[in-house]
């Protein structure tokens, strides 16, 4: 999101619904309690949390969960991806 240039409508697929619910349910919460859960503890990864939203925030996205190892080819091919690299990084 962050590479557009102008406001966009954007579908993100995930098949994490933390991801998912962190940024449609959660994060408003997580602002108001200055960055704490529920349990009033620390938001883990705030930093990174916080990059999403910001990168997020200019364009209309839509959040779609996909069930994750079920067949979906673009799905399997982004997990295939993030395994090489994080092998490559190990």
């Amino acid at each position: 999101m962050e590479a557009l240039k102008k406001p966009s409508k954007v579908v993100v697929y995930t098949d994490s619904e933390y991801v998912r619910n962190g940024v449609t349910r959660w994060a408003t919460g997580w602002v108001r309690k200055n960055w704490r859960g529920a349990s009033g503890d620390p938001v883990k990864n705030m930093d990174l949390w916080q990059k999403l939203l910001a990168a997020e925030k200019p364009h209309d996205v839509e959040w779609v969960w996909v069930r994750g190892h079920f067949g979906d080819v673009m799905n399997e091919r982004a997990d295939k991806l993030a395994t090489e690299a994080r092998e490559r990084l190990e």
